[in-house]
């Protein structure tokens, strides 16, 4: 199975045929407008088999999967205590295992915004976690850990860890969490600006069968976003 994660950097109706030629099964799209919205014909017909959930019409999160593939949106909760946490979209993908979509938000959040919105929606939803691929984008780094907070990047990544849910980049490549190779973001399109941000999560036996993990080349996708697509093969 062929998954593509990507921060599309809004107007995904301009850019879908572009990241279709990875000919993936699914499709994880952060910040793409809503096809049931849209008055684009051609993007709507793409989008025939997808889950989608935003604020508003032209900034969401969605997945988008090959006709062929069964795919139900899980009622998991996206309150800790009386906030609630955006965006995660968790998907069941043909009764097989559970797809967790991830765009972190600040969410008007002087504490917890960004990562701190994953660690509140994990504590809530950590029952859940059994087989289990979390992938999108974080907006996260463990070169951002602040040693006052409980909810950093590496306490998500070791809270992952205890349910034997690990980054496939990390482990494919051997690399250490903040010492990545390959960025994912080049912020505001700056070149001099690289961060690895979008991460493909999953449990041990996606690990196991992982084919291979690649990061989308700037050259080819900086015009499009400031965001790499990150393509993960995983033998099912």
């Amino acid at each position: 199975m062929k998954i593509v994660t990507w921060n599309c950097n809004g107007a995904f109706r301009r850019k879908f045929e572009k990241i279709s030629d990875f000919n993936a099964d699914l499709y994880l799209i952060q910040e793409c407008e809503n096809p049931a919205e849209s008055q684009h014909k051609q993007y709507q017909e793409w989008a025939e088999n997808y889950q989608w959930i935003g604020d508003t019409k032209n900034r969401g999160l969605a997945i988008f999967a090959k006709p062929e593939i069964k795919l139900n949106q899980l009622n998991w909760s996206n309150k800790y205590n009386d906030h609630v946490v955006k965006h995660f979209l968790p998907c069941k993908i043909n009764q097989d295992f559970d797809l967790l979509t991830v765009w972190t938000h600040r969410n008007n959040s002087p504490n917890f915004g960004y990562i701190g919105q994953l660690w509140k929606y994990l504590q809530v939803n950590k029952e859940k976690l059994n087989r289990t691929i979390i992938a999108g984008d974080f907006n996260s780094n463990a070169i951002w850990d602040q040693w006052d907070r409980w909810w950093n990047h590496s306490d998500v990544v070791n809270e992952l860890k205890k349910f034997g849910i690990e980054s496939l980049y990390h482990k494919f490549q051997n690399e250490q969490q903040g010492k990545e190779t390959n960025p994912t973001l080049y912020f505001q399109r700056k070149l001099e600006r690289p961060y690895h941000i979008d991460y493909v999560f999953g449990a041990q036996e996606f690990s196991k069968n992982l084919k291979k993990i690649e990061i989308g080349h700037r050259d080819k996708w900086i015009r499009f976003s400031d965001h790499m697509p990150v393509l993960c093969e995983i033998d099912l």
